[in-house]
């Protein structure tokens, strides 16, 4: 791993009993370990609901159609050979 620099964050008083709960749970009670998981963790979900967009999108443009794996080489094939 690259090497670490350090942050701050503020949370308010109340949330450091849950804090603390979540980070024993996940990442055995180390704050910048959770930190990573939880960066790591929303990144990938960013990740996935843009797929999820960008397939619904598709569909969409697709009218709700699904080709085969042929048909789709073949699209391939014709965009290419534009």
């Amino acid at each position: 791993m690259a090497r670490a620099k350090t942050v701050g964050f503020a949370l308010p008083e109340e949330m450091l009993a849950d804090l603390d709960i979540v980070v024993t749970e996940f990442a055995g009670g180390n704050r910048s370990e959770f930190l990573r998981i939880a960066v790591r963790h929303y990144r990938a979900q960013m990740m996935a609901n843009r797929m999820a967009a960008l397939r619904a999108e598709a569909k969409t443009q697709r009218g709700g159609r699904n080709y085969t794996a042929d048909e789709v080489r073949e699209l391939v094939a014709r965009l290419k050979s534009d």
